[in-house]
């Protein structure tokens, strides 16, 4: 609705009779009785404000900023500063410019942040994010759900496209009929009539009883053609008379059944290229064509990464009963993935990860070296000395020793008096100082090591098993350089 305040009478007037004339509603409001000022204007209405006698233009236009409001006249100009003001009419009115900033005020409107969240959130199923490329596949969604028009889903493999097919069966009149989808790419094409038409009993061999096709099973609701690129030059025909006549006949049928359905096709193949190439019918595309909706890739809305995560995360625990959580320079490192797979990709890194990780957090490291993007510092614990000490002792004895000899050991060196038998006979009758003889043989190891790759720190930390930082710790403390 379009409310006009003008104490102009004679300039009101003509106003609301031309965009009468142009099929708008449209309505001339007394500034005494104004309603603008009250909560009887509605949410979608759209306010021209003329010449105002009794009200000030400026606090009118503040205390309303949901509405959109057109002025009329230059003295009004220096309120188009006003970010609900819209735009400025001037005299004679132009159809050109008037339905332009008609068209502004419904798109101010329409892309009010917050509105309708609540209700967005409940009529979607499955369409999660909120960059401009989804909210935009939803208003199409929105307008095109209301009619019975053929939709034609257009996107690379792995976007979603069945799930934007559902919310248009989801929120259509038909919402209470069958979705019925049918990848054409995966039945052969010789099976594919008999499908979607369904077969008589003895129509060929092996049809040992009649059977109803996908067409009759989607009756009252939807039917959705995935892959329909996939679909082989004669089945094409037959849709297209279907689609044209409203009716068909099952395989080795006479009797015409009446096609009360929708049709919803999808295809990440270019079906204009297919078109030149001899592979699509141009009149079966025009036919499907009439409301294309192009499914954005995983890489135009990487914002929405974090709460498709969430998503994907919450829906994996439901199955399994473990989940996963990502530090933010992990999911930023997702961010600049390019996703050749989509959102089929991120479900499947996401499962992998929670097999990985189960109720973990994954860092950048965690990830699968693909998707590793950015360079960080990998977190490497540094463990207290008794504690390697005690690891390195419980080694040592767990797998024993194999000298090449039965001789004995002289007490003074390192590994006096063990002999390669049982643990219990390794220790010599007199004792030894322990961490002393740990001491000597890892220092015996190292040097050993070291020699052998000639001082390589990085060559004697691989062999020994050790962080090269570690190595060098050792290295320190016991002043084991070259010289």
């Amino acid at each position: 609705m379009i409310l006009i305040i003008d104490n102009n009478n004679n300039r009101a007037t003509a106003l609301c009779a031309s965009l009468a004339f142009v099929g708008e509603k449209a309505q001339v409001v007394e500034e005494s009785s104004s309603i603008v000022q009250t909560d009887e204007v509605g949410a979608e209405s759209i306010v021209i404000l003329g010449a105002l006698t009794e009200l000030d233009h400026e606090k009118v236009i503040r205390t309303n900023p949901a509405i959109p409001f057109l002025l009329i006249g230059e003295t009004l100009r220096p309120l188009l500063s006003l970010p609900n003001v819209i735009g400025l009419m001037a005299e004679p009115f132009s159809h050109e410019v008037t339905n332009q900033l008609l068209h502004d005020c419904q798109q101010y409107v329409r892309l009010m942040p917050g509105k309708n969240d609540k209700a967005s959130s409940k009529a979607f199923d499955g369409l999660v994010g909120e960059t401009t490329a989804v909210q935009h596949v939803r208003f199409l969604i929105e307008q095109v759900a209301k009619t019975d028009a053929n939709v034609l889903i257009l996107g690379e493999s792995g976007t979603g496209k069945e799930v934007v097919a559902r919310n248009v069966h989801k929120l259509s009149r038909r919402r209470e009929g069958p979705f019925v989808p049918v990848n054409c790419g995966a039945i052969p094409g010789e099976l594919l009539e008999s499908e979607l038409f369904g077969h008589e009993k003895g129509a060929f061999t092996g049809a040992i009883s009649a059977r109803k096709g996908r067409f009759e099973l989607a009756q009252g609701g939807t039917l959705f053609l995935d892959e329909i690129g996939d679909m082989p030059l004669q089945m094409q025909v037959k849709l297209l008379r279907v689609l044209q006549e409203r009716s068909y006949e099952r395989v080795g049928g006479t009797k015409p059944i009446q096609a009360d359905v929708r049709v919803i096709a999808a295809t990440h193949r270019n079906l204009e290229e297919m078109i030149e190439s001899g592979k699509f019918r141009e009149d079966l595309y025009y036919r499907l064509n009439v409301f294309p909706i192009d499914n954005p890739s995983l890489s135009e809305r990487a914002d929405d990464i974090p709460l498709l995560l969430k998503e994907l995360t919450r829906r994996v625990s439901e199955t399994s009963g473990t989940s996963v959580k990502f530090t933010e320079r992990a999911v930023e490192s997702l961010r600049l993935h390019t996703w050749p797979g989509n959102i089929r990709e991120l479900a499947n890194l996401v499962e992998r990860m929670v097999i990985m990780f189960p109720d973990k957090v994954v860092d950048v490291s965690d990830l699968p070296k693909k998707y590793q993007h950015i360079e960080v510092d990998a977190f490497e614990p540094e463990y207290p000395e008794e504690l390697l000490e005690r690891n390195a002792f419980i080694d040592l004895f767990s797998e024993g020793f194999s000298d090449e000899d039965d001789e004995s050991f002289d007490v003074d060196e390192p590994g006096a008096g063990f002999t390669s038998g049982n643990p219990a006979d390794m220790l010599p009758d007199d004792g030894i100082d322990l961490k002393e003889y740990l001491a000597d043989l890892e220092i015996s190891l190292i040097t050993q090591a070291l020699e052998r790759y000639d001082y390589v720190v990085a060559r004697a930390a691989e062999i020994l098993g050790v962080r090269r930082t570690t190595l060098v710790e050792k290295m320190k403390k016991y002043n084991l350089g070259r010289d």
